[in-house]
């Protein structure tokens, strides 16, 4: 077992950098780790925390419970309540692309469903917003777009088939 170096406070603002820079090279994994060693300097960072949600939504897939899990841990150490809402809906919206991108029977109904609770979110950070900031809007409309033109995203109807997307 290795024990980790520790990260000096000095370094933080050029490692949050180096965690977004992360993200944009789809190497969420990498990005997490850094805001990993952030947050153990500086227990708390917003920025930090905001990073490290999304790096681990970064890497939802099929079988995503357990980073759900971790992201939903970061959330809640957030302290502005638009960021909670706000955040809890990119949470959603990604694990919904991400059961879409699954392809399984049941995966359009599964996807609703998230798709759903994300604009839940999203409307309640748009309660919320800063003066400006229509954040939570655009991501609504991403999401009712997403509703519309997708026929195989639907709620469970009284049937109960499941369809294959892609059908």
């Amino acid at each position: 077992m290795f024990e980790l170096k520790p990260l000096s406070a000095a370094a933080i603002p050029r490692a949050l950098d180096k965690a977004e820079h992360y993200r944009l090279l789809n190497q969420p994994w990498a990005a997490e780790s850094i805001c990993l060693d952030i947050l153990q300097a500086n227990p708390g960072h917003q920025r930090a925390l905001r990073l490290l949600l999304l790096a681990r939504s970064d890497q939802f897939g099929a079988d995503s419970g357990g980073l759900v899990k971790q992201a939903r841990e970061a959330l809640e150490q957030l302290t502005s309540d638009y960021e909670r809402a706000y955040y809890a809906g990119i949470i959603c919206e990604r694990r919904a692309k991400a059961q879409l991108e699954n392809r399984m029977p049941g995966a359009g109904f599964i996807a609703y469903d998230w798709v759903r609770e994300a604009m839940t979110f999203y409307e309640r950070a748009e309660q919320l917003r800063p003066t400006g900031n229509d954040d939570a809007i655009l991501r609504w409309n991403t999401c009712a777009r997403l509703l519309n033109e997708s026929p195989h995203v639907v709620p469970r109807g009284a049937d109960g088939k499941e369809q294959v997307i892609g059908e």
